[in-house]
């Protein structure tokens, strides 16, 4: 059994899917504006885990959404084998590292925000 799709909680997944692809440069698997859909992958792993842009609305995923960016958690962890230049390279297009947030000691490191309401990590692919 593998995860086919998982999803975390986006304020606009318009706005969201124009990060996700152009910013982070994951591909569209399935993208409908007018319903509010956007599932994005890896282009590294096209037929493999998908992220939904889930809405949260005003709904329970609200508050769930506040609470974890406001506790400095991150909803979802993305790994690249070099994250150094990763991170570089997101940067130069303007993603926001939390520094102010790095805890070595529990792990919490290259945090950063993806202008839809959360907090994602960025790890080392080898990292166990």
């Amino acid at each position: 059994m593998k995860i086919a799709l998982t999803s975390i909680f986006v304020d606009d997944p318009i706005k969201a899917h124009a990060f996700y692809t152009e910013v982070l440069g994951f591909q569209s698997k399935e993208y409908i504006p007018d319903a509010q859909l956007a599932v994005v992958v890896s282009p590294e792993d096209p037929d493999g885990t998908a992220l939904m842009l889930e809405p949260r609305g005003d709904s329970f995923a609200k508050l769930y959404q506040e609470s974890v960016y406001e506790s400095g958690l991150p909803v979802i962890v993305f790994s690249a084998e070099n994250i150094e230049k990763v991170r570089q390279d997101l940067e130069k297009r303007g993603v926001k590292f939390r520094d102010d947030l790095a805890k070595p000691e529990w792990g919490l490191l290259n945090l950063f925000e993806d202008t839809c309401g959360n907090l994602i990590m960025l790890r080392n692919e080898n990292q166990k």
